[in-house]
């Protein structure tokens, strides 16, 4: 289901989701005079501060998510683990973007490998595994060391273990719960970097610059825009970026997680897709006209695109967990935005808030 037209301000934008991602989305649209309706498993979510309504109920209560679908204009997800049938359900009421296609390529990374490698896209080299013998059978072809990856659910280094010789083939099946996974090849890179794409419904598409992250234990620690890669590896970034967004006849903000590999062919390699507004995307709140969330909601309300150039370089550190009660200090920091997301608890790999230092562009 496409939009007839715009949706002009007043319009009820409903989010599948009411964690931090939510809370920005809402903040952004209320500056386009766009209202936001929440619906969470949880009470009380961070977004539920600053959406206009929430709704609490699970996401199999066919019941609640019909009457949160009746009462918006169009429906968006802030993760990308919505079930499938969750996002039916809604798309019966009101058109779903980013489309469901995106949700179920990137729950699965066995398919979402699969889609990038039939684009001839780069990833790292991977097998199904479905038992014990398959991992091991997968070692032998592969070598170690290696990542076992479960199929579906996993986020911040969630749901996977580096196995470092083929002896341990018993103890990460063990780790991982015994379930379908994907055994990926160690790639060794330089740098992990992350492109924030946007694409209308008209198939217009933009992009933000290509962003430099670092993660800790499987976390995103900070992202300095710009990377400092090469013209030529922006431009090849970019263009991966633009070929997954047309494959999947994206409507939203879309973030490609990737590695450089300097010196080698390919350079780029694909690590993983998020079909979502991303944490990585979040210096461009403060260091450009138009944030990733206006624009999000720009495209899933049929606006025009807003600009993606950005007036300032920008370094975002996440507030991780006890990195919190460092507010006061960072509060006080000439030159720091602060953004905290309303969490009562404050837990080790938590997200609690962000911080962005600004720069003179260069």
């Amino acid at each position: 289901m496409m939009l007839k037209a715009p949706l002009p301000p007043g319009s009820t934008i409903g989010v599948l989701g009411g964690g931090q991602l939510g809370r920005m989305l809402a903040v952004a649209a209320s500056r386009l005079g766009l209202k936001t309706h929440v619906y969470s498993e949880e009470a009380n979510p961070p977004a539920s501060d600053v959406a206009a309504t929430t709704t609490v109920g699970a996401y199999d209560d066919d019941t609640a998510l019909a009457g949160f679908a009746d009462a918006v204009d169009v429906v968006t997800c802030e993760f990308e683990n919505i079930p499938a049938k969750t996002l039916e359900i809604a798309g019966r009421s009101a058109p779903v973007f980013p489309p469901p296609k995106s949700f179920a390529v990137a729950q699965n990374r066995l398919v979402e490998k699969d889609f990038l490698s039939a684009l001839g896209i780069s990833v790292a080299p991977y097998a199904a595994v479905v038992d014990l013998n398959g991992l091991r059978q997968a070692l032998s072809d592969l070598g170690a060391p290696a990542i076992l990856k479960t199929r579906r659910f996993g986020y911040d280094g969630k749901g996977q273990v580096l196995i470092h010789t083929e002896s341990e083939a018993e103890s990460a099946w063990e780790t991982i719960g015994g379930v379908p996974s994907v055994l990926e090849g160690v790639v060794r890179f330089e740098r992990e970097v992350s492109v924030i794409a946007v694409r209308g419904q008209d198939g217009e598409a933009q992009f933000y610059d290509v962003i430099e992250n670092v993660h800790r234990s499987g976390i995103l620690a900070t992202s300095r825009a710009p990377a400092r890669i090469s013209d030529t590896t922006v431009f090849e970034a970019r263009r991966i970026a633009g070929a997954i967004a047309d494959a999947l006849q994206y409507v939203g903000v879309l973030c490609v997680e990737m590695f450089e590999r300097e010196g080698e062919e390919p350079s780029l390699i694909v690590n993983e897709i998020a079909p979502r507004i991303h944490n990585s995307g979040h210096w461009t709140i403060d260091a450009c006209p138009v944030s990733q969330f206006e624009n999000h909601v720009r495209t899933i309300c049929g606006w025009p695109l807003g600009t993606t150039d950005r007036h300032s370089d920008a370094v975002m550190t996440n507030l991780i967990g006890d990195d919190v009660n460092q507010w006061p200090v960072l509060a006080a920091e000439p030159g720091a935005t602060i953004h905290l997301y309303g969490k009562a608890e404050a837990r080790p790999g938590r997200k609690m808030g962000h911080v962005t230092r600004l720069f003179p562009k260069t």
